[in-house]
């Protein structure tokens, strides 16, 4: 029958197909269904992985967001020349030694002046922090003229008041799990009515080195001694895994040689970056005697580390560009080093770049070959050189983490928030230095 009489006649079964018809078919409807379930699986596997991403950036947020703002007090200070300058000579030794404590203690005294016995005094004086005094000092050096009248200045409050004012500790609790007496409480409240209590951007986070006080802690030191360390890092690996990677790729015979070099190389990347630390600890510490818990040593032992994943990038971004390109450069007459260093290292320095950026980040985020090279030590000043004593952002994250007062919690969180935007960072430079030289043949 022809395919009209068929039309022509809905009635009429259509013909059975052949058992070998369906078996094809059964098995074309598996293997999209199979198919089908992979996809599947594999966009369940991403979302469960963002999920959990975002769970824990969530919750590093969620804690650490705090650790960028401070409560201040502020106080009615009266430069009192009698206290800051006796002799009248404006000498700065003279003024960098003076009592701003006593200042501190007499601004809060004049607020409250009801608390007069010696333990009402000490718990009044606990409300601001130990380093308001520095701040005072601070002003007095920037400018002595300032000794002799009278300013509102907001100072920064104790640990235990952040942590109360923040919502981190209950108001209705018992005073030991306050950390306050209901005294100090009350005071704060006549504070906070007055207008003398609020939360501030913490700007001093950025700027001060480690503290034992958790208000006055900061990742200045730390940032300052990442800086140094990812320099030296830089300066070391990318040069010497560039010519490695290189020398390798275009000039070296391919040899037993080479492929033992290639095997170690390799290796190498997978060795535990402890090991580097400890390479670190007993030849460039124990017999060369660099300093200890100096961005020098550490960008060193990190260079070393980050070596392999240099080469390793380079060799495989110089194998991406097309025979072609040798070929042709070397038919117009140029040497093996032109056609390499004009031709092939221009096509294949995005992926190079790439490869160190990635090789650095990952520096960026070890702890453990800095921690055997003495770069755990409590470092209060800013390092302003790679010999000078500093530590780094993931070794400060370790310090806090560790520590056992409550207002280092948010501290840990906010700093691991600096140290993942400094990871942003180098990845979105990454992006950038590809795009910016990247050519497409």
């Amino acid at each position: 029958m022809t395919e009209a009489a068929r039309r022509s006649d809905p009635g009429r079964a259509p013909p059975s197909r052949s058992p070998l018809r369906r078996a094809e078919e059964g098995r074309l409807r598996r293997r999209y269904a199979a198919e089908a379930r992979f996809r599947l699986y594999g966009m369940l596997a991403v979302g469960a992985a963002l999920a959990m991403l975002g769970l824990l950036l969530v919750k590093i947020a969620a804690a650490g967001y705090s650790g960028f703002t401070q409560t201040f007090v502020a106080l009615d200070v009266a430069y009192d020349p009698a206290v800051l300058d006796p002799a009248g000579g404006r000498d700065p030794s003279a003024l960098g030694g003076a009592d701003y404590d006593g200042l501190i203690k007499q601004a809060l005294g004049d607020l409250f002046p009801e608390a007069t016995s010696r333990g009402d005094r000490r718990a009044l004086n606990g409300l601001v922090s130990s380093g308001a005094a520095y701040a005072l000092r601070q002003r007095i050096l920037d400018d002595p003229a300032r000794i002799g009248d009278s300013e509102r200045v907001w100072v920064p409050a104790a640990s235990a008041v952040d942590m109360l004012v923040k919502g981190f500790v209950p108001r209705d609790g018992g005073e030991a799990e306050r950390g306050l007496s209901d005294r100090q409480v009350a005071w704060l409240d006549a504070l906070s009515a007055a207008g003398r209590l609020e939360r501030r951007f913490n700007a001093a986070f950025f700027v001060n080195g480690d503290s034992r006080e958790p208000e006055l802690a900061g990742v200045g030191g730390a940032l300052a001694g990442t800086f140094l360390t990812m320099l030296v890092t830089l300066a070391l690996s990318f040069p010497l895994g560039l010519a490695t990677a290189v020398y390798l790729e275009e000039f070296a015979a391919k040899n037993r040689m080479a492929a033992l070099i290639e095997v170690n190389v390799n290796n190498l990347a997978a060795v535990p970056s402890i090991v580097f630390g400890l390479l670190g600890l007993a030849i460039l510490l124990g017999y060369f005697g660099l300093p200890r818990s100096a961005p020098l040593v550490g960008g060193m032992v990190l260079a070393l580390m980050t070596l392999p994943t240099i080469i390793i990038a380079g060799r495989a971004a110089l194998q991406a560009v097309p025979p072609s390109i040798r070929e042709g450069a070397l038919a117009i007459g140029a040497s093996k080093l032109q056609v390499v260093a004009h031709h092939v290292l221009p096509l294949a320095l995005p992926g190079i770049l790439t490869g160190a950026i990635i090789g650095m980040a990952r520096a960026l985020g070890e702890t453990a070959p800095l921690l055997m090279i003495g770069m755990v030590a409590f470092i209060v000043d800013v390092p302003h050189g790679p010999t000078d004593p500093a530590t780094v952002l993931p070794v400060q994250v370790f310090l806090w983490a560790d520590n056992p007062e409550r207002g280092f919690v948010e501290k840990t969180s906010a700093a691991i928030l600096v140290l993942l935007g400094f990871l942003a960072v180098m990845n979105a430079l990454a992006v950038l230095l590809r795009r910016r030289f990247e050519r497409r043949w």
